[in-house]
């Protein structure tokens, strides 16, 4: 009697426990953050705005960057689309994530083409940096005559990128500087100068203080890859470090870098060909090699925010239906991915030309995703998003 009395006590101990075990895994498979409201934070119906990046200054203020084109509807064209000889990167400023201002001003504007995807770096002494890339349009006599190969696009060939920067919160901007071209990049610009090098991204800035930039390079016809490149100088000048993600048939292009707390450099890439499938590629020798792999989910580009403990905040535009904004919780060292539960910011897309986000920490608990935005196959504007992260 009495050793059945134990069994049956051993048998409800072990339930107890598995059951508790249980809850604590379901408890930590439930995203950590409430989605508190969409932001409307720039839309005007004579402008095609998209490509946005922000940052918070010391003093609190929030500098959003963006890319501005015309609408090319208002002159009876077809459509727009994303090069466009008149496309300028512009800034908003806000105190509090939801209001802000109403006129944009100016960052730059490329004197012989359009500019795309300003994204936006602060460094620890409050300088700003601002990367970016050009198109320039070539009449079609000259097409002939342009250095071969060249990467074009209806009459448009491309400039490859460039930076510029500012040391009084954005309020002027010095530059441009022209990063180098790396070996990989087979491709020349409309001045039959080998392409400088080029991506959409966040930068990042490690522990020694090293600005680290994954960029793109075209190393065949058809497919683009990632490579690493390091300024020591605020970025003035870079140099070539080595390849972060190569493969045959798959193309990566769009990145954003990050640094863990022990020190691994991570980076989130886009990828062609691979059924956009999110890719992530780490480094444990500060950026001398690189190991990829699938992250197990669809979405791009993806950026990262380090949040007050540690725990990084992963965002990325879901260009399947429903179309939509989505993002993760990864631990501190992004090695939980594939488990980590997705967070639904929003589903009400018009089409697949959405995303591009941004994160940004407005206090301890909130932060403030901003991103392009249609409805309905609208006018594309900059919208955004505030969480609260448990």
């Amino acid at each position: 009697m009495i050793k059945s009395r134990k069994r049956v006590l051993l048998a409800f101990s072990f339930l107890l426990a598995s059951a508790t075990m249980n809850v604590y895994a379901i408890q930590d498979s439930i995203p950590r953050a409430r989605k508190i409201k969409d932001v409307l934070i720039y839309k005007d119906t004579s402008f095609f705005s998209t490509f946005p990046s922000v940052i918070k200054k010391p003093d609190g203020e929030l500098l959003l960057a963006f890319r501005r084109a015309p609408n090319r509807r208002i002159f009876g064209e077809s459509g727009n689309n994303h090069v466009d000889h008149n496309s300028y990167l512009v800034s908003l400023r806000s105190t509090d994530g939801e209001n802000w201002t109403k006129y944009p001003e100016l960052i730059y504007a490329h004197t012989f083409g359009g500019s795309q995807d300003p994204c936006l770096l602060q460094l620890k002494d409050g300088t700003l940096l601002c990367t970016s890339y050009g198109w320039q349009q070539v009449r079609e006599s000259g097409l002939p005559n342009l250095k071969q190969p060249y990467f074009g696009d209806d009459g448009y060939i491309f400039l490859g990128g460039y930076l510029v920067r500012s040391f009084d919160g954005g309020r002027s901007w010095q530059g441009p500087y022209y990063p180098p071209h790396i070996k990989p990049e087979r491709n020349f610009n409309p001045y039959g100068v080998p392409v400088p090098a080029y991506n959409r991204g966040a930068l990042y800035e490690d522990k020694d203080g090293r600005i680290l930039w994954i960029v793109a390079a075209a190393d065949s016809i058809k497919k683009t890859s990632n490579y690493l490149i390091v300024s020591k100088d605020k970025g003035l000048t870079w140099e070539y470090t080595g390849e972060v993600a190569k493969d045959s048939k798959i193309s990566f292009n769009e990145a954003s870098v990050y640094e863990t707390p022990k020190g691994d450099i991570v980076g989130f890439l886009r990828t062609g060909d691979f059924d956009d499938q999110a890719v992530i590629a780490r480094s444990k020798d500060g950026g001398k090699t690189f190991k990829w792999e699938s992250m197990g989910f669809q979405g791009h580009p993806l950026n990262a925010l380090r949040l007050p403990d540690n725990r990084v905040l992963l965002t990325y535009g879901y260009r399947h239906q429903p179309f939509g904004i989505r993002a993760r919780i990864l631990n501190a060292e992004c090695t939980d991915f594939k488990t980590a539960p997705e967070i639904v910011l929003r589903e009400d897309g018009g089409n697949g030309d959405i995303g591009y986000t941004w994160p940004v920490q407005l206090d301890k608990n909130r932060v403030l995703v901003v991103y392009y935005f249609n409805k309905e196959n609208g006018i594309r504007h900059i919208a955004g998003t505030i969480l609260e992260i448990k």
